[in-house]
C-alpha cells in the first residue's frame, strides 16, 4: 500500500508567498493598507565634556495630537540615554528591553555599561525584524572610552557622528547644526544649540511640537532637563472667579413663568389599609 507523501514546509530562509498574494490582490483592485506616518524631532551632539540629547514632546496619531508632553528620551543606563522616533510602543519596548539587558550585564560584571554594547543590542534586534519594528533611535552616552553618539535606523544600520538628527523634523534641525555646530563646544553652547534645533523642528514640522526636553551626559553625572523650554505653553480657560462686567452682555427680554405642581390622587380598589 503506497503511503501518501506529506508536504513539509522548508526550514529557514524567506517566504515570499504573501508577496504573490498581495500582488494578486492589487491586480484585482484591492487597496492595501498604507503605513501610518509619525512625526518627531530628536537630535544629539558631542561637546567637549560629553553628549547632549534633545527631543520634542508631541505624540501624534495620524492627524491627531494625542499627547502634548510625552517623554521621548529613554533611560538605558546611568551613563547612556536614547531618543526614540517612530511608533511610540516600539521605541519604548525596544529601549526597555535593552535597558534590562544592560542592567543584568552590570550585575554580572560589576562594571559600567559601554555605549557600544547598547548599540550592538539595539541594531541586532532591529535588523532581525527587517524594519518591521518602527524605531529610529539616537543613542548617546559617555563611558571609559569617552563620549559617543550613534544613530540607529529601523532596519538596523547605524552611524557614528559628532551630531545627528532623526524624525520628520530632522531636516529643519539639521539646518541648525550644519550652520552653527563646531568642535569643542561648552556645555551651555551645546544645550543652546540642541534647544534651537528642536525649536526649529517644532515650528517647521507638523508632527513635532510642544516642549523641548534635553539630556546632558558627562563622565561624572547625567542631567535630564525635563521641559527645558516651553515654546508652545498649553493654556486652559479658567472657570474659577471668572465673571463678566455689568452691561457687557445686553439682555433683550426677560420672561418668567411659574410652574405649578399638579397632584393626582389614584384610588386602588381591594388594597388592604396599612397600619402603623
Amino acid at each position: 500500500m503506497a503511503q501518501s507523501a506529506i508536504e513539509v514546509p522548508p526550514k529557514g530562509g524567506f517566504n515570499f508567498d504573501l508577496c504573490v498574494r498581495n500582488d494578486m490582490l492589487t491586480k484585482k483592485g484591492v487597496q492595501l493598507p498604507s503605513y501610518r506616518k509619525t512625526g518627531t524631532t530628536i537630535v544629539g551632539l558631542v561637546y567637549k565634556d560629553g553628549v547632549v540629547l534633545g527631543a520634542d514632546t508631541r505624540a501624534t496619531e495620524g492627524p491627531i495630537v494625542c499627547d502634548k508632553n510625552c517623554e521621548k528620551i529613554h533611560y538605558m543606563a546611568p551613563n547612556i540615554y536614547c531618543c526614540g522616533a517612530g511608533t511610540a510602543a516600539d521605541t519604548e519596548a525596544v529601549t526597555d528591553m535593552v535597558s534590562s539587558q544592560l542592567n543584568l550585564h552590570r550585575y554580572a560584571t560589576g562594571r559600567q555599561s559601554r555605549v557600544v554594547t547598547a548599540l550592538t543590542l539595539l541594531k541586532t534586534h532591529l535588523f532581525s525584524y527587517q524594519g518591521h519594528v518602527s524605531a529610529a533611535l539616537v543613542l548617546g552616552g559617555v563611558d571609559v572610552t569617552g563620549p559617543h553618539l550613534h544613530t540607529i535606523y529601523p532596519h538596523g544600520s547605524t552611524d557614528s557622528l559628532p551630531y545627528a538628527t532623526m524624525g520628520s523634523g530632522s531636516l529643519a534641525a539639521m539646518a541648525m547644526f550644519e550652520s552653527q555646530y563646531r568642535e569643542g563646544m561648552t556645555r551651555e553652547e551645546g544645550i543652546h544649540l540642541v534647544s534651537e534645533a528642536i525649536r526649529s523642528g517644532i515650528f517647521n514640522d507638523l508632527g513635532s511640537g510642544s516642549n523641548v526636553d534635553v539630556c546632558v551626559i558627562t563622565k561624572d553625572k547625567t542631567e535630564y532637563l525635563r521641559n527645558h523650554m516651553l515654546p508652545n505653553p498649553r493654556t486652559y480657560v479658567s472657570t474659577r472667579g471668572f465673571s463678566f462686567a455689568k452691561g457687557q452682555t445686553e439682555v433683550l427680554s426677560t420672561k418668567i413663568k411659574q410652574l405649578r405642581e399638579r397632584v393626582v390622587e389614584v384610588a386602588v380598589e381591594g388594597a388592604d389599609a396599612m397600619e402603623e
